[in-house]
């Protein structure tokens, strides 16, 4: 039977491709625009039917049916990281959320620690070989294909086809969806004095010739828009968006110089705009892979001079950055953070940055903070932080005792804060 024919048989309606799921299924869903919405909305229709369904995505984009306490039963979201939409949620206690490093939850699939029943995903449309693209995101998605007992794609003419390890053949595929639904778009956070200012003092230390991995978060955004003038920079990163794009198209990235993968640009999901997806299309120097190899400090390390830049919500005078939670309210997720500020660490000539406006609540509260407030989610070790940036300088905290480390931290905090830091240091014999 030809490709074909294999993929005439296997297209389906959205509702009868939504009955594949069965009670106490894991449906897995890729990150961000990678989530199909005419499927998820099929899904949503029919989850009264349902008891015990979680769908396990990290960062949706859009509110569906399911997103509702009262059917929590039914079908309720687990969240691998949160965003504005499912943060309500977990804040009020009816979404789940997932501890785990972005680099292992492919491992924690592929051995079954966490469940994968069903995969839900936008894909390209099939090529002349039978392949679709999941190429907004790779991410934990394609481990999540090797053990779904059900694999349904909602196919879109207006998904890019990447290169990379994002490929699913259509011998995999259960069911076929067609839809020609507008690919969402997310554009670049606003970017203020606070960041701009950020922004310059990392982009100060980022070397020629350095690879990049930029978080989430308008703050590495913010440095991103300072790197134009650089040369030779090169991508290694989980995110691709319109940030990075703009250094292409400056001219300041040409992944020339890097010594692991050069000439390519390296990600795991991709969240932008049309212009990146478009970028993205069949661009043999832009490749996806899943988040075990992107994010695995011992691979992303092989880059020399890899940077990291990654936000923080707050970090303690002992140099633990509490990024996912706001005591024991969650916030966001854990993400590649880690994964990243030790593949920095590990790199020859790298550099790892935690970056954070020094307050929060218009300047009522310091983000530096003696202590995390209990319950707080420590994301990234005291361990590991080396460089931590606000818009009032830099603190090199690696190698450096905790007095020295609460000293460097004080002097970035805000000025209006810096007494009370001071004397709350001293209460822990940290002055």
């Amino acid at each position: 039977m030809s490709f074909q024919e294999q993929y005439r048989q296997k297209v389906r309606s959205a509702a009868e491709a939504a009955s594949e799921v069965r009670n106490d299924d894991t449906i897995v869903v890729p990150t961000g625009v990678g989530e199909p919405p005419v499927l998820l909305g099929a899904l949503s229709e029919r989850r009264r039917e349902l008891r015990g369904v979680r769908i396990a995505q990290i960062l949706p984009l859009a509110s569906y049916g399911y997103f509702d306490p009262e059917t929590v039963d039914h079908v309720r979201h687990l969240g691998y990281f949160l965003g504005g939409a499912s943060r309500p949620g977990a804040q009020q206690g009816w979404i789940e959320t997932l501890a785990c490093n972005f680099s292992e939850l492919p491992q924690m699939i592929r051995r079954g620690i966490t469940p994968a029943d069903v995969v839900f995903s936008m894909a390209s449309p099939m090529d002349e070989h039978g392949f679709f693209a999941l190429s907004l995101g790779a991410d934990y998605t394609m481990a999540a294909v090797e053990r779904a007992r059900a694999v349904v794609l909602e196919v879109n003419p207006t998904v890019p086809f990447a290169h990379g390890s994002c490929h699913v053949h259509v011998s995999q595929v259960t069911a076929i969806v067609e839809s020609d639904a507008p690919l969402r778009e997310v554009g670049l956070p606003a970017i203020g004095p606070v960041q701009e200012a950020i922004g310059g003092y990392v982009a100060e230390m980022i070397e020629d010739g350095s690879t990049l991995q930029i978080g989430y978060g308008g703050i590495p955004d913010a440095v991103v828009m300072q790197l134009r003038h650089k040369r030779d920079l090169g991508i290694h990163t989980e995110m691709m968006g319109d940030g990075l794009l703009s250094l292409i198209e400056h001219g300041a990235v040409t992944n020339r110089r890097k010594n692991f993968q050069p000439g390519k640009a390296i990600a795991t999901f991709a969240l932008g705009s049309a212009k990146l997806y478009r970028y993205i299309h069949r661009n043999p120097a832009f490749e996806l892979h899943p988040a075990d190899f992107t994010n695995d400090p011992f691979i992303a390390s092989r880059n020399d001079k890899l940077v990291s830049i990654n936000a923080t919500l707050q970090i303690d005078l002992f140099g633990q950055c509490g990024s996912e939670s706001l005591g024991a309210t969650p916030y966001s997720g854990t993400g590649g953070q880690s994964d990243f500020v030790r593949a920095a660490n590990r790199s020859v000539g790298g550099q790892s940055f935690i970056v954070l406006p020094s307050t929060a609540k218009d300047g009522r509260i310091s983000r530096i903070v003696p202590t995390l407030e209990p319950g707080t989610l420590v994301s990234t070790s005291k361990n590991d932080v080396n460089y931590v940036v606000t818009e009032f300088g830099v603190a090199q905290l690696r190698g450096k005792s905790m007095r020295e480390r609460a000293r460097a931290l004080i002097a970035i905090a805000h000025p209006d804060f810096r007494a009370q830091l001071t004397e709350q240091a001293g209460r822990l014999k940290l002055v």
